[in-house]
């Protein structure tokens, strides 16, 4: 069974819409696949009705934003309830910041490039969520960079001139809010060193303490070595080991089940989570 646990679609920073992606997993092999768009659930009905079409099993996800340490990190939820109030409020208030973070990033490019507002809306177009990966595309379709890699090398790094900081709530407290929504938490790419800063060990035993269910550990952005630490602390603090592609469509290199999870590490994943995978 070939199960692939983080793709993207144009409810967040994917480039396909959510029916596109389903039929994409199809046409990848898939038997089970994950829709975990950053912080919204926008996506999950033309998901589910794409599964039944195409034969796919759908697990239905958001990656959360969230913060550790000073350092941003993500928290794949997996079968939460996506009307339970304590979660809601966390992705509602941070939707709000990233919008905001984006206009403002936007308004210091604009004094050194040409972009506007505008081109980054044309880019982003029903996103739910507006983000970074919206204005690099605009940049893109400017010609200012070649890609969105480029853009985010040159001029969207975490630590360059133009970055601006955005509310997040802190890792515990998501880990905490995904749970008490039914849903099944599981830290993403937390070894992805070439993006920025990773958060030291301490930080997992926090947030196993606070419910963490899982670690990604077989994902594009992690080194063997990276892939090994992983491991460790995942059995070290009895965690789920997860592989995924973090797929994005034409948006990143990323293809559909270049990393996979087992069957029984989603089994005990639909075994702690709420609503359950559909299957066609």
């Amino acid at each position: 069974m070939r199960i692939d646990l983080h793709t993207h679609s144009t409810a967040s920073d994917g480039t396909g819409a959510p029916a596109q992606v389903v039929a994409d997993a199809a046409a990848a092999g898939l038997d089970v696949v994950a829709l975990t768009d950053h912080d919204t659930t926008a996506g999950w009905a033309e998901a589910e009705l794409a599964a039944r079409v195409h034969g796919v099993a759908l697990v239905r996800g958001t990656e959360v934003s969230a913060r550790s340490s000073g350092i941003s990190i993500h928290l794949l939820s997996y079968l939460q309830d996506p009307t339970h109030p304590a979660l809601v409020a966390e992705l509602d208030r941070t939707r709000d910041a990233r919008l905001n973070r984006a206009r403002q990033i936007v308004e210091l490019l604009a004094a050194d490039v040409p972009i506007t507002w505008d081109d980054v809306l044309e880019q982003s177009r029903d996103a739910v969520v507006v983000g970074r990966p919206h204005i690099a595309d605009a940049l893109v379709a400017r010609g200012v960079v070649g890609d969105r890699d480029d853009a985010f090398v040159h001029l969207l790094a975490s630590d360059g001139a133009y970055h601006v900081p955005h509310y997040a709530p802190d890792g515990p407290t998501a880990v905490r809010a995904i749970r008490a929504a039914g849903g099944v938490p599981v830290f993403a790419h937390p070894g992805a060193d070439a993006r920025g800063r990773i958060v030291p060990e301490r930080v997992f035993d926090r947030l196993a303490a606070a419910g963490l269910g899982g670690i990604e550990v077989d994902h594009r952005d992690h080194s063997p070595a990276q892939r090994t630490r992983l491991r460790g602390i995942a059995d070290r603090l009895g965690l789920l080991v997860t592989g995924s592609s973090d797929y994005h469509g034409d948006g990143k290199a990323n293809r559909l089940g270049e990393n996979l999870t087992a069957p029984e590490v989603l089994a005990a994943i639909e075994e702690q989570g709420t609503t359950g995978v559909i299957r066609p």
